[in-house]
Order: structure tokens, then sequence, then C-alpha cells
């Protein structure tokens, strides 16, 4: 590997040059699969195996609509909102039902019920889609109609969501997210669940550039996390070992001196718990991560079960988490950027993988930037007089990636690639000039990711930045356009 010289000639290989998995032997924390056969396998493209009857195209063809059970959810929705304001004001508090309040009960929620079952009607009517070329096309309204034609180049994800409620009517909702921030989600709710699976697969294929009736790519799995390592990544942390403390010390305190006041303060602890552990364990519960021709593909969930799709290059930045406790087990996280992600949606899909070996965790950094081993790359330490502010940070680059490392009880590793950098830029705070630091940014989409070399001299971040904005010169030009990457 290479350090901060001028860029060799190593490059980003072939978008779809996935070979076989390489990370441990199933263990402790999840399954690696044991393998398939090489990409691509009999009935994908052409020239491998007898040729596979292509699915009937639905989407690009005609108008469609949601399901029909769309309209009865909605007006399901409208009705019970109803019933909890109308509820309390028509029936007294304290003694049971009457007959007679009952009766009143029944006959005031009659016309609500017909209002709510137009209203469902009206939103199913409301909103049509279908491709047409390389859009996504969508129109809603039914007395003044809006129509929004979205390129298909901008898809960033296509996520399949089946919420706990529709599960038991086999339905899913399809969000495809564009590059556009808030602005850029397009949300299908709902579709039959054979229809969306169809939807996201005629989606992606168009987006890469391929034919419709392209089948559905296949997937190599690369880690699946069993349910008790995942419990256990949650609670060995040491926010947590600190709040479950705090929390039993405060239910003794009150219980042994009988002062009821000091309960209140556990209130918080124990929320706090509930948010650490409990809300990423019904999220994050029976995860796999795998790697398909059409980019990653992560499943996950409890109650609201997720199939998310990132197409290839659409992976802005990498973070590798170990906490200080993780460290000695060889655990990692594994966080992304995703460019058109943000806000709550940015959340709950900016992890790659909530635990793995720190093994797998360098596999998936080498998957989803091809031709880097962060194993083999050489990081240079800070500055000596860099030890009163971050003593551990350190950073390198090869021909593909930028990376840094820094934290000392939690350690993180951000990873970019040069193709995807925006801009180069230095900054320094006070102390950073009073001692003649500075630090540099590599900046990519916002995101939980955010790449910088902390605490450099300055002669050498003006090197590091002339090297990186060249390497990343040199890698848009050698990667060319990736919006239609099966080209």
């Amino acid at each position: 590997m290479m350090g901060y010289g001028a860029p060799g000639g190593g490059g980003h290989g072939a978008p779809g040059g996935y070979g076989r998995p390489r990370g441990p032997e199933p263990g402790g924390l999840g399954h690696v699969h044991p393998g398939h056969p090489p990409y691509p396998p009999p009935g994908f493209g052409t020239g491998y195996g007898p040729p596979a009857q292509p699915p009937p195209v639905h989407f690009s063809h005609g108008v469609h609509r949601l399901h029909w059970a769309t309209a009865l959810i909605r007006a399901m929705t409208v009705f019970v909102i109803y019933l909890v304001m109308a509820g309390p004001v028509v029936v007294s508090p304290g003694s049971g039902v009457s007959p007679s309040e009952l009766g009143l009960l029944l006959m005031v929620s009659a016309p609500f019920l017909l209002i709510a079952i137009i209203v469902g009607v009206w939103v199913w009517l409301s909103l049509r889609f279908w491709i047409g070329g390389d859009d996504l096309v969508v129109e809603t309204g039914v007395l003044r109609k809006r129509k929004r034609r979205i390129s298909l180049s901008r898809v960033q994800a296509v996520d399949v969501v089946r919420p706990l409620v529709t599960r038991a009517l086999r339905l899913a909702e399809v969000r495809v997210e564009l590059a556009g921030g808030d602005q850029g989600e397009i949300s299908l709710r709902f579709l039959g669940r054979a229809a969306a699976q169809q939807l996201r697969a005629e989606l992606l294929a168009r987006a890469a550039g391929l034919p419709g009736h392209t089948p559905e790519a296949p997937e190599r799995l690369i880690w699946r996390v069993r349910f008790g390592a995942l419990l256990a990544s949650l609670v060995l942390k040491v926010p947590v070992f600190g709040t479950f403390a705090l929390f039993v010390a405060l239910l003794s305190a009150g219980f042994l001196y009988s002062e009821l006041g000091v309960l209140g303060g556990a209130v918080p602890a124990l929320l706090g718990l509930l948010r650490a552990v409990v809300a990423p364990l019904v999220i994050y519960t029976n995860f796999t991560v795998a790697m398909s021709p059409d980019g990653l593909r992560l499943r996950y969930g409890l109650l609201e079960t997720r199939m998310q799709t990132v197409p290839p290059g659409r992976v802005q930045a990498i973070r590798i988490v170990e906490p200080s406790i993780w460290r000695s087990s060889g655990w990692a996280r594994v966080d992304v950027t995703v460019a058109g992600y943000s806000g709550e949606r940015q959340v709950f899909s900016s992890v790659l993988v909530p635990v793995a070996p720190r093994d797998v965790a360098y596999h998936l950094v080498a998957e989803v930037f091809p031709g880097t081993d962060i194993n083999a790359l050489r990081l240079m330490p800070a500055s000596g007089r860099s030890w009163s502010l971050d003593r551990h940070a350190a950073a390198g680059a090869d021909d593909v990636v930028f990376v840094s490392r820094r934290g000392l009880f939690c350690r993180s590793t951000d990873v970019i690639a040069h193709a995807r950098a925006q801009s180069v830029r230095l900054s320094a705070g006070p102390l950073q000039r009073l001692l003649g630091l500075g630090t540099v940014h590599i900046d990519a989409p916002a995101g939980p990711v955010q790449v910088a070399a902390v605490n450099r001299d300055l002669e050498e971040a003006r090197i590091i930045i002339e090297s990186t904005a060249e390497r990343a010169r040199v890698a848009r030009a050698r990667g060319a356009d990736r919006t239609r990457w099966a080209r």
C-alpha cells in the first residue's frame, strides 16, 4: 500500500466484481454463508447456463394503483382516531357503558364511518404510478392532478418495509430514496408483497441500465447476526453499565430510606436503558447483510421487517466502531453514509451491520470499495505535539480510499473512497493554531460518517490536501459515470 504520495495505478475494480467471502467460518457472533457458485449464475444475464424465462413486465405497461386494502387501512385509521376523540365525550367516565350511551355512540358514529370510508377510497384513487422508460412516474390527485417524474439514475436505495399491522394482509411498503434530502423519498404505501418485490427488482434493474424484465439478481450472504450476539453487544457497553448501576442505586436508595422522591430519578435512567438496549434489539433482530450485483442487501426487524437495497456506488463513507469492551472480543459495528437518507430515515438506515467480528467488518469495506485492504494500509500517527488533544489519531491513504482512525475508549476507523470525496479542506482551532496543527476534512454527503485526519502538522496537512484532491480527480475520471453501473 502507498502513503500520501502521488496516485499510482490502483483502481476501483469493476462494479460487479464481487468474489467469494473471505470472512471467518461460522462462529459465535453470526454465520458466514458457505458461498455460492461464482456470479453470475444461470438465468442472470446471458451466456451462463440455460436462459431463464423473464418474468412478465407489469409496471412499465399501463397505470397502476396501490393495493385495494390501502383504502380499508386508511378508513380504519380515520375511524379509530374519531373513536379516540369522540368516545370519552359520548360515554360517561367511571361507570360502565349504558345501553343508551352505546346506542348514542353507534348513531353518532355511523356518519363518521361513512366519511372514513370515503376518505380511504379517495386516498386510494388519488395515487397512480408507472415506470416510463428510465423514469418512475407518480401521479397524485383526483380533481387536481399532480405528476412527478423521477429519473431512476437518482435512486440511492430501495427499501421494502412490512409494518406489523400490514404483515397479516401480506402487504408491503416500497420506499425509493433519491438524492434530495428530506424531499428525496417516494413512498408507495401499500402494495401486495409479491408486487412490492417485483417493483423493487424492476426499479433496480432499470436504474442499473438493464431491461426491466431482468430477473432479480442473486445474492451472496456475508453475515447473519444471532440474537444472543446482538443482545450481548448492546449490553456490553460502558454507558449501559453506568446507566444500569445508577438505576439500581436509585431504586435501592428509594426503598432503603423510604424516599420515594428519589425514584423520580430512576425513570430517566430506565428510559435510557430502553432506548439503548430494547429499541435496537427490536429494530435489528434477524439482521443479515448480503452482497448482490445490484448492491448491498440488508434485512432486519422484529415487529417491522425491512429489506434495504443500496445500489453499487451509493455508499459514500464507512465507519468501523470498536467500543473498549468489544475490542477484547474482536467485535465491531459498521456504519455507513448513504446519499439520499436524511433525518429519521438516516438514523434507521445507517447501520451496515450492528455487530460482527473485526475481520468481517474489514471484509465488508473491501466489498463496498473494491480494490482496497485497510488491514494492509499503513496509517501514519498524528503529530507528536498533539498528545494533549488526541494522541491515538492516525491517517493514511492508497489509490482507492482515505482512512482515518481516532479514539481511545471507543475507537473508530473512517473510510471514504476518493471517488466519493466532494471536497477537501483544512481547519484549525485556537489550540491547534498555537501548536502549529490542523485537521484535514474529506467531505462526503451529510451523514453519520465524516472523515477527518486530525492534528497533522500544517506542512503535512497541505501535502495530504494536494495528494487527496489529485487522487479524487483521477478516481472520478477512472470510474466515469456509475449511474448506469451495469453498462
